[in-house]
């Protein structure tokens, strides 16, 4: 009995000391963290954990401060990739994606939205976790789309035979985050 409070102990450790508390970078966060964006104050509400295979993970983190709420996707390949995005209604996408879909299994190679035209850049199967339910992953297909000034991204998730979500937002850098910090 002893030895198992010593070995939750030392896990919660390895969880609080993840990162240099004297230099905090945005790849840090977790749950609960409170940092700035956008001239306001968030906190991080929850945190998610994306499966790509073959031992790559990407993170994305739900934001919210007192009268919003944003995703933060983490990508850290040969770069740090970050965007910040707000889910939309999958119906403004148009007819023509949905129908893609039905038809050919995938949405199609250009869509416009929003008075941007966004070119289709990547399909990944992948597997979704909320970090903190201990439930098993979800099995999805996202498509990413960027727009032709590499600034904005529209993301199209699949979950099920007919579920679908869709978010846009749009690139931004590390610096654009300050006074991260811990729960």
């Amino acid at each position: 009995m002893a030895f198992g409070f010593f070995k939750k102990k030392k896990k919660e450790e390895e969880n609080r000391l993840h990162y240099d508390p004297t230099n905090i970078h945005i790849r840090d966060i977790r749950k609960n963290f409170i940092l700035d964006y956008d001239l306001k104050t968030w906190e991080v509400e929850a945190e998610y954990e994306y499966d790509w295979g073959n031992e790559y993970f990407t993170y994305e983190y739900k934001l919210v401060c007192a009268d919003d709420a944003v995703y933060l996707y983490v990508e850290e390949d040969d770069d740090l990739y970050l965007t910040i995005s707000r889910k939309i209604s999958f119906g403004k996408l148009g007819e023509d994606v949905e129908d893609s879909l039905r038809d050919k299994g995938r949405p199609p190679k250009i869509i416009n939205y929003d008075d941007k035209t966004f070119y289709r850049e990547s399909e990944r199967p992948g597997y979704f976790k909320n970090v903190e339910s201990q439930g098993e992953s979800e099995e999805f297909v996202n498509w990413e789309y960027v727009d032709e000034s590499e600034e904005w991204v529209l993301n199209i998730e699949q979950w099920d035979e007919e579920a679908y979500e869709a978010s846009i937002g749009k690139f931004v850098d590390a610096s654009s985050f300050s006074n991260i910090l811990p729960a």
